[in-house]
């Protein structure tokens, strides 16, 4: 019989390990419900910005412009990281990059206040409108330029490659022709010549 001192011993071992066990659930339980509502907030976020944008006047017009300056900085972000990937010499390209990001989250989050003072108020601030335009063309039009210098750079490189592929080619079809036998060119002038005999003086 086992004494009593051993059972309860094993008891709680068993309890501690339970414990442990749900401890370990409500933990994972806790990130992943963290990481579904950020994902889930984000998610609404995006569409309500997208519901925004479709509608009229000044409100929509600066959502709109959220959502583009989103889409080139993602773009402009995407197009430096395949260049490095790639082992481009961009020298300070990356840090520009970082820059603009930065910028343009300032500026998303002034579109994001004034979108919302424009959907509350119906007066108009023409003169903070028109500034914001201004930074916005300003933010898209670098990372357009970014990623047009970008592509230049991969058409010149591509450009060299094909050059080569071509010329390694023409050499390879060229090795590859049989070079005449001397024996046939010989032969082709013995038969001119022995053509040439045979035919009157008037016609050779």
């Amino acid at each position: 019989m086992v004494p009593i001192g051993e059972f309860l011993m094993i008891l709680l071992v068993i309890l501690l390990f339970f414990l442990l066990l749900g401890a370990v659930g409500i933990y994972l339980l806790v990130k992943v419900g963290k990481k579904a509502t950020k994902k889930a907030k984000s998610v609404s976020t995006r569409v309500a910005s997208h519901m925004a944008a479709m509608g009229t006047g000044d409100a929509a017009e600066t959502e709109r412009m959220r959502l583009d300056l989103r889409r080139e900085v993602s773009l402009t972000r995407q197009a430096v990281d395949h260049a490095l990937r790639d082992g481009w010499g961009l020298g300070d390209l990356p840090q520009l990059v970082g820059e603009i990001a930065t910028h343009a989250e300032q500026l998303d989050a002034q579109l994001a206040h004034y979108a919302q003072e424009r959907r509350v108020s119906p007066y108009i601030d023409h003169t903070a409108l028109g500034r914001l335009r201004e930074h916005h063309a300003k933010l898209t039009t670098s990372c357009a330029r970014i990623r047009a210098d970008l592509r230049n750079d991969q058409m010149a490189h591509s450009a060299g490659g094909i050059d080569q592929i071509q010329d390694r080619t023409d050499l390879e079809i060229e090795a590859r022709r049989r070079a005449p036998d001397p024996l046939d060119q010989i032969d082709e002038l013995y038969k001119r010549t022995t053509i040439n005999r045979s035919l009157p003086d008037d016609l050779r």
